[in-house]
């Protein structure tokens, strides 16, 4: 088996990109050991020191390490040994009955007034915006709309990310405010 890796802009983060698919459909994200007990892989990946986080998307695992603990050098061929190890073994990457992230729309909130621009905003981020943030290993979801401001939540590479702020203001905000002139700001929650 082989895996590629990827950098991504969040230099704590790597993208490992196994050749085959990891999560059929939504994501799932574990940012402690905790939050990965729904997960052998995140469990297996949790168990390397130094990693404080791991993101799945479609095709890709993200992982992100505690800075200042280890650097890439040391880290990644643990991370790639227990990514190879997962596969090979034949252990499902989610447990049975493992709820995705995706419709995640009950922490949501908005004016029904703002249904129709709530509807191009998440239309602009599923078809622009999220596979752009995807190719950089993370994912962009959307929280909330009031007062003209947009709240998105950074997942994955992006979450913690030192470039995330310039993503938001100089790409999203600019793409919705070509939109839609109603929105204002775009705010990361």
């Amino acid at each position: 088996m082989f895996i590629q890796t990827e950098a991504t802009p969040n230099p704590a983060t790597l993208k490992f990109l196994p050749g085959r698919v990891v999560l059929p459909e939504g994501t799932f994200e574990a940012r402690d050991a905790a939050g990965a007990e729904r997960s052998p892989l995140a469990s297996a990946l949790f168990a390397v020191p130094g990693v404080s986080g791991v993101y799945f998307g479609h095709d890709f695992i993200s992982v992100t390490k505690t800075e200042g603990v280890n650097e890439w050098p040391q880290v990644k061929p643990a991370v790639l040994g227990a990514i190879m190890d997962h596969f090979q073994s034949g252990r499902p990457v989610l447990e049975a009955g493992a709820v995705l992230e995706e419709d995640d729309t009950a922490d949501e909130f908005y004016d029904e007034a703002d249904h129709d621009t709530v509807v191009t905003i998440k239309d602009l981020l599923e078809t622009r915006v999220r596979p752009a943030v995807a190719g950089d290993g993370g994912d962009i979801t959307f929280r909330g709309f009031r007062d003209g401001i947009v709240y998105l939540e950074m997942k994955g590479a992006c979450s913690g990310c030192p470039s995330s702020t310039a993503t938001l203001r100089q790409g999203v905000q600019n793409l919705f405010r070509h939109f839609l002139p109603s929105v204002r700001e775009v705010q990361a929650v």
